[in-house]
C-alpha cells in the first residue's frame, strides 16, 4: 500500500500545483498573497510553506519546468534530424503540443519572470539561452550571422515558436492549419534573415 499512498500524495501535489498556477495566471503573481494561495489550493499557509519556502520558489519551479520541456523539444528535433525528417516541422509540432499542454506556464514565463529573484532569473536565463542557441543550431546550422545578431535571431525564433501557438489557437485555427501557418511564418523569417 505505501506506493499507492505516495502516488496519491504526488497526484494531490500536482493538482494543487496546477491550481496555484491557474491562480497566478488569472490574477497575476504579484496580486496573490501566500495566504490566498494556500486557501486556493486547499492547504494551510504552514503546509504550503512546507512544500515551497516562498511564492517565488513555486513560480520559479513552474517556469523552470517549462524551460526543461522546451529543451526536450530540441531532443525531438535532433531525433528527427537523425532520421532524415524535416527538423523545423518536428519542432513546430512539438511547440504546438507543448503550448496546448502548458498554456498557463507560457503566460507565467512571459508575464511574471520579473517577479523572481535575480539569482532565479539568472538560472532561468541560462536555460533560455541554452534553448535558444540549440534551437538556432538545429534550424539554421549554416547561419552566417555572428555575435549579437545571431543571439537576437535565436531569441526571435524562440519567441515565434513559443507565442504563435497561443495566438493561432485563439483564432480557432485547426491544428493542421495552425502548424502550416507557423511553418510558413518561421520559414519565411529564416530564409530572409539567414538565407
Amino acid at each position: 500500500m505505501p506506493p499507492v499512498n505516495a502516488a496519491l500524495r504526488c497526484a494531490n501535489f500536482e493538482e494543487r500545483r496546477d491550481r496555484a498556477m491557474a491562480l497566478f495566471a488569472e490574477k497575476g503573481f504579484g496580486q496573490v498573497s501566500m495566504r490566498e494561495l494556500a486557501a486556493h489550493v486547499g492547504l494551510t499557509a504552514g503546509s504550503l510553506y512546507h512544500h515551497f519556502p516562498s511564492k517565488q520558489d513555486l513560480l520559479y519551479d513552474l517556469i523552470e519546468e517549462l524551460y526543461e520541456e522546451l529543451l526536450a523539444t530540441l531532443d525531438q528535433g535532433r531525433r528527427a534530424l537523425a532520421r532524415g525528417k524535416p527538423v523545423l516541422a518536428c519542432l513546430i509540432a512539438a511547440h504546438w503540443q507543448l503550448h496546448g499542454e502548458r498554456p498557463l506556464q507560457f503566460r507565467l514565463a512571459e508575464r511574471d519572470f520579473c517577479c523572481l529573484s535575480e539569482a532565479q532569473q539568472a538560472r532561468l536565463l541560462a536555460l533560455r539561452e541554452r534553448y535558444e542557441s540549440g534551437l538556432l543550431r538545429l534550424i539554421a546550422p549554416q547561419a552566417k550571422l555572428t555575435g549579437e545578431a545571431l543571439t537576437a535571431t535565436g531569441q526571435v525564433l524562440a519567441a515565434q515558436l513559443n507565442q504563435l501557438p497561443g495566438l493561432l489557437r485563439e483564432r480557432t485555427l485547426s491544428e493542421a492549419d495552425g502548424l502550416a501557418l507557423m511553418e510558413s511564418l518561421v520559414l519565411g523569417g529564416i530564409e530572409r534573415t539567414l538565407g
